[in-house]
């Protein structure tokens, strides 16, 4: 799933579930603490990302349940899959998330992971969970968007 968009940037994974599932509020570009190995398996692509998200733990945030595939040349310093791994951002960037997720019941979800001029970056989005209606209605834009789209082809 390595695909570039533009020079310097290069996307390693995408969470396509988090915007069926959440309306983002806020997307913030933030770095991410990794292992010797973690960074290797990163740099194979070996990531997933599409069930984690971060949580306030002593006054910094940590992304929670992302999975990061052990290196295999790595020996007994290989790392833990499932490990917290902490997110790099300024103080009033975790202040203003903390506040969000106490007083207004948001969450932070993982958009995407990349590499910005060789630095692994992770994008988060402050979100808002969707209820089940509107789940429905945005399956039922995208259903009636693909058919026009056949039907307007078939015409020409």
């Amino acid at each position: 799933m390595k695909k570039k968009t533009s020079p310097g940037l290069k996307i390693i994974c995408l969470n396509r579930k988090a915007s069926f599932n959440y309306f983002f509020e806020d997307l913030i570009e933030a770095g991410i603490v990794l292992k010797g190995s973690e960074i290797k398996s990163v740099r194979e692509g070996k990531v997933n990302i599409t069930e984690s998200y971060a949580v306030e733990k002593n006054g910094e945030i940590v992304l929670i349940n992302s999975h990061i595939a052990q290196y295999k040349q790595a020996s007994m310093t290989n790392h833990n899959p499932m490990d917290e791994r902490k997110l790099l951002l300024n103080k009033r960037e975790i202040n203003k998330l903390i506040g969000k997720m106490q007083r207004d019941g948001f969450t932070i979800v993982p958009t995407k992971m990349y590499f910005k001029k060789g630095k692994a970056k992770i994008e988060i989005a402050v979100a808002k969970g969707k209820k089940q209606y509107d789940k429905r209605a945005a399956k039922k834009n995208r259903d009636w968007n693909r058919d026009k789209a056949r039907y307007i082809r078939k015409s020409s």
